[in-house]
C-alpha cells in the first residue's frame, strides 16, 4: 500500500532551526520583511550599536560607506567590542555577540552598567546581520590589540586573530555584504542611508554623521549641533505662526506596580504653522513610525490644553463642538525625542513604543507646559488659537459636503434607475466584472448588443466631460456626467486637499469593477474625450490608475476583406504588414465609428477578452503624469504652446482622421 505522506505527521515531522538558518531561513521575523525592508533594517542593526557608543560619550564621529556591490561598512571610534574570553559565560565574547541570538552588553541598562539609554536592547542585531550575510569582516581596536574576524553564510572563518596596536585610537569597523539569499533584494538606495542618518543626527545632538557612496563619489557630512531645535527651525522656515518652544525633563516610574522603576528624559520642541506640519517621535534614536506611547501623550495633551484655553478665552461659539486633535495637528510641527533604561518596543523594527509610564509621564508633563506656554506667551496663543479655529470649522464645512456627495454618490444602483442609461451586467462576482464607458448614445447601441452581458456593463457619456483639472469641486460635482459615473464606479472619490481630507470618501473595496475600460472613437474627438475621462478619474479616483484597474480599449483602423477573410489593422505598420501577406484581390475600409459598427465585429474587435486589445493605463511616474496633464488641460498657457510647437507635427495627421 503507498504510503500517504500528507497524513505521516509524527514526533519525527518536528524540527528545530539551528545556528544561522535561524535567520537566514526565516529573516523577516527578526527584520520585518526578507525584501529590501529587512535589509535595511539589517544596516541599521549594525548603525545602531555605534550610535550607542557615542551616546554614551565614546566617540562623535561614525563613518558609513556604501559600495558599488552593495556592501556596506560602519566606522565608529568607541571603546571597541570586547571580543576577548568570557569567563562569566564561559565563552569568547566575539561567539556570544556574532554567532548568539540573545547575547549583548544591554541587558542590564537599568541597572547603571555599560549602556544606560540604549537603541539595541534585544541582542540580536549583531548576530542577525552576521547570519545574514554574504561576508563579514570585522576589525576592533582596543586594549593594545587590532582583533580581526571573518565570517561566510554565518559560518567563522579561522577564529579570533589578535596582533599588537600601539595607536591611541580605539573603535569598530565592520563591513559586510547582505546575502541574496536571505533577501529578495539587497539594492539598498542611497537616499535610505541619508534619510537614516539625517534622522540620527537630528536626536544625537553634535554627532557627525560621515557617508560616503564609492558608486557616485558623494561624501555627505550630517550635523545638527542642537538636534531637534535645528531641525525644527529647518523644516518651519520663516513660515511660522509661534516661535519654536524647547522643553525638557528627567524623571522615573514605572510601568506595574510590580515592575521596575527606571529612568526617563526626553525633548520636546514644537511650533505652529499655517503652511507645515510634522509629528515625529523618536525613543532611544529609533524613529518611531507608528509612534504608540509619545504620540497618545501628545493627543490627549494638546486637546486638553487647546480647548481649555479655547473655553477660557470664549472663542467657541454657542454650543460650538470641542475640536479633535486633527485641527490641531493640521497647523503642529513637533518633534519629541526620548530615552529611557527599560523600553517595551511593539516588536524587532522599533516603529513603536507600548510604555504605560512613559505615556502617562509625557501626557501630565505637557498639559502642565503648554497651560505655561500658552500664559505666559499670549499674542502667540491667540494666533495658534485662532488657527486651530479655523481648521477645526474647515473639517467641519468640509465633512458636511463629504456626506453630501456619499448620498450624491451612493445609492443601490442595481434595484432603481438612478443612473440614467447605464446598462449592467448579470453578475455580481467583483473580480469578473468590466465597465465599458463608451462615447455617446449612438456607440450604445452595437455595444450593448456586442458585449457579454453576463459580466460587460456600458456606460455612456454624454456630451463633452468637464476638465477636472481646471474646473472647481463645486462645479466637478454638479455635473451629472461626472457624479453618473461615479455612482457606478461605486468607490467614492479622493479629496487630497490639506484643510479637505475630510471630503475624502475614497474606498476601493466599494469598487464594483475588476476593469474599467474607456472606449472612444479612433480620431480626434475621440481622443479628447478619452483624455478627459483620465483626467477625471485621476483627479477623483487615482488609485484606480494606480492599481491598474484603468484601461483603454483600442479599436481598428483598417478593416481588410479579401475574399472570405476579414482582417483588422489597429496601426499603419499593420495595414502594411496585412496586405503584405495577402494574394490577390482585397477591399481596405477606413474603420467607422463605434455606432456604426456590427455587434460581431465590436465583440471581436474591441470586447471580447480572447481577441481585444487594451492598453493598461500605468503611469509610471504619477507625477510626471500630473504635469502633462495639467499642461495640456490646465492653465499653463505658454506651456502649452511650447509644446505643440515641439511635438505638434507628430500629431498632424490624426486632424486628417476626423
Amino acid at each position: 500500500m503507498e504510503k500517504n505522506v500528507k497524513n505521516d505527521y509524527g514526533n519525527e515531522s518536528i524540527t528545530a532551526l539551528k545556528g544561522a538558518d535561524r535567520v537566514r531561513l526565516r529573516p523577516s521575523v527578526i527584520f520585518g520583511s526578507d525584501g529590501i525592508e529587512g535589509c535595511c533594517h539589517s544596516v541599521f542593526e549594525i548603525l545602531s550599536n555605534a550610535i550607542d557608543e557615542a551616546r554614551e560619550g565614546f566617540g562623535n564621529r561614525i563613518e558609513i560607506v556604501r559600495y558599488t556591490d552593495r556592501s556596506v561598512s560602519v566606522k565608529d571610534y568607541g571603546r571597541g567590542i570586547p571580543v576577548d574570553y568570557n569567563q562569566k559565560e564561559k565563552k569568547y565574547n566575539w561567539e556570544l555577540l556574532f554567532c548568539e541570538l540573545y547575547a549583548g552588553g544591554k541587558y542590564l541598562n537599568n541597572e547603571g552598567e555599560s549602556y544606560e539609554f540604549s537603541l539595541g536592547l534585544n541582542g540580536l542585531g549583531l548576530c542577525a546581520t552576521q547570519y545574514s550575510s554574504e561576508y563579514m569582516e570585522v576589525e576592533i581596536l582596543r586594549d593594545g590589540f587590532k582583533c580581526s574576524l571573518s565570517f561566510e553564510k554565518g559560518e567563522n572563518i579561522g577564529g579570533l586573530k589578535k596582533t599588537p596596536y600601539k595607536g591611541r585610537t580605539t573603535g569598530s569597523f565592520i563591513k559586510w555584504r547582505p546575502d541574496r539569499e536571505v533577501f529578495t533584494d539587497i539594492n539598498i538606495s542611497l537616499d535610505y542611508f541619508k534619510e537614516t542618518l539625517r534622522r540620527q543626527c537630528i536626536v544625537n545632538a553634535g554627532l557627525t554623521f560621515v557617508l560616503t557612496d564609492e558608486e557616485t563619489g558623494e561624501v555627505s557630512e550630517f550635523c545638527y549641533p542642537e538636534g531637534i531645535k535645528d531641525y525644527i527651525k529647518e523644516t518651519v522656515g520663516e513660515k511660522t505662526i509661534s516661535d519654536v518652544a524647547f522643553l525638557q525633563t528627567e524623571t522615573k516610574g514605572r510601568d506595574r506596580e510590580d515592575k521596575p522603576e527606571y529612568k526617563l528624559k526626553y525633548q520636546v520642541a514644537f511650533c505652529f504653522s499655517n503652511d507645515v506640519n510634522m509629528l515625529e517621535y523618536y525613543h532611544n534614536s529609533s524613529f518611531l513610525e507608528h509612534g504608540g506611547s509619545p504620540d497618545k501623550a501628545v493627543h490627549t495633551a494638546f486637546v486638553y490644553a487647546v480647548d481649555k484655553y479655547l473655553k477660557n478665552n470664549n472663542l467657541y461659539k454657542k454650543d460650538e463642538k470641542k475640536i479633535q486633535f486633527s485641527d490641531i495637528e493640521d497647523s503642529l510641527v513637533l518633534i519629541i525625542n526620548s530615552f529611557s533604561t527599560v523600553t517595551s518596543y511593539e516588536n524587532q523594527t522599533k516603529k513603536s513604543i507600548t510604555n504605560k509610564f512613559i505615556q502617562e509621564a509625557m501626557m501630565a508633563y505637557l498639559k502642565e507646559q503648554l497651560e505655561i506656554y500658552f500664559t505666559e506667551n499670549k499674542a502667540d496663543a491667540d494666533k495658534i488659537a485662532a488657527q486651530i479655529i479655523v481648521n477645526k470649522r474647515s473639517r467641519e464645512t468640509a465633512e458636511k459636503t463629504r456626506v453630501a456627495i456619499k448620498k450624491k454618490l451612493t445609492g443601490n444602483i442595481d434595484m432603481n434607475n438612478r443612473v440614467e442609461k447605464f446598462v449592467n451586467c448579470r453578475t455580481k462576482d467583483v473580480s469578473r466584472r468590466e465597465l465599458y464607458i463608451v462615447e455617446g448614445d449612438s456607440a450604445m447601441g452595437s455595444v450593448i448588443l456586442g458585449r457579454d452581458s453576463e459580466f460587460q456593463g456600458i456606460m455612456p457619456i454624454r456630451g463633452k466631460i468637464l476638465n477636472c483639472l481646471k474646473a472647481g469641486y463645486e462645479k466637478i460635482f454638479a455635473s451629472p456626467i461626472i457624479t453618473d459615473l461615479l455612482k457606478v464606479l461605486g468607490c467614492g472619490v479622493e479629496i487630497t486637499t490639506k484643510h479637505n481630507k475630510d471630503l475624502n470618501s475614497f474606498d476601493i473595496d466599494n469598487l464594483r469593477w475588476n476593469k474599467i475600460i474607456i472606449c472612444t472613437d479612433a480620431d480626434v474627438d475621440g481622443f479628447q474625450i478619452r483624455t478627459l475621462v483620465l483626467t477625471m478619474l485621476y483627479r477623483l479616483t487615482p488609485t484606480l490608475i494606480e492599481q491598474k484597474r484603468v484601461y483603454i480599449a483600442e479599436s481598428p483602423l483598417y478593416e481588410i476583406t479579401a475574399g472570405k477573410n476579414t482582417y483588422f489593422a489597429y496601426t499603419e505598420k499593420e495595414k502594411a504588414d496585412i496586405l503584405a501577406k495577402i494574394k490577390g484581390k482585397y477591399h481596405i475600409q477606413r474603420s467607422k465609428g463605434l455606432g456604426e459598427n456590427e455587434p460581431e465585429m465590436m465583440w471581436q474587435t474591441t470586447m471580447n477578452p480572447e481577441t481585444r486589445r487594451l492598453i493598461q493605463v500605468c503611469p509610471a511616474d504619477v507625477e510626471n503624469t500630473a504635469r502633462v496633464f495639467d499642461m495640456l488641460l490646465g492653465d499653463d498657457l505658454n506651456g502649452r504652446k511650447e509644446h505643440i510647437q515641439s511635438f505638434g507635427y507628430k500629431y498632424i495627421d490624426l486632424t486628417e482622421l476626423s
